[in-house]
């Protein structure tokens, strides 16, 4: 849209964009492109996590590769929503003030996992990371159902106490 303007205001069609306006015209994707690239972004993810759990039971390394698969799926699945609503939009969500605590753990825990496989070697380590991830992924997604976080809350204190 913004290509049409410039070209119907008169102003050079080969101006230089700003990294903004690229990432901009960059999303806008039809729906149904959007659609089919999450489903595609989205099930990489899922096969990936699935593969991970298979290997978990390779003797020797099926532990890292637990934790390198099951990471890959989370970064996927996570990249899977930009399609969905545009790589800028959905990192103002991530960091939107209800979402900053699970979305930093989410992102440390990521990132903790694949140095305790590559640099530290500590694979109980990396399962630790991974059941974080998990914890931390579920926390980010049910932010985004309305009311879902305080129902949880309030399940849990009823069955705790």
């Amino acid at each position: 849209m913004d290509k049409l303007r410039r070209v119907l205001s008169g102003h050079e069609e080969n101006e230089e964009l700003g990294l903004t306006s690229q990432v901009l015209d960059a999303s806008t994707l039809s729906f149904g492109t959007r659609v089919k690239w999450f489903v595609i972004c989205f099930a990489v993810g899922v096969l990936s996590s699935i593969l991970g759990t298979a290997l978990l039971f390779l003797p020797g390394a099926g532990l890292s590769m637990f934790a390198v698969f099951y990471t890959i799926g989370n970064i996927a699945a996570i990249a899977s929503t930009c399609f969905l609503m545009g790589p800028l939009k959905q990192l103002k969500r991530m960091f939107d003030p209800t979402r900053l605590i699970a979305t930093c753990v989410m992102l440390l825990c990521l990132i903790l996992t694949l140095l305790s496989v590559f640099l530290w070697g500590k694979r109980g380590l990396a399962i630790i990371f991974c059941i974080l991830q998990f914890l931390a992924m579920t926390w980010y997604s049910i932010s985004y159902i309305p009311f879902a976080r305080d129902a949880v809350i309030k399940c849990f204190t009823t069955c705790l106490g």
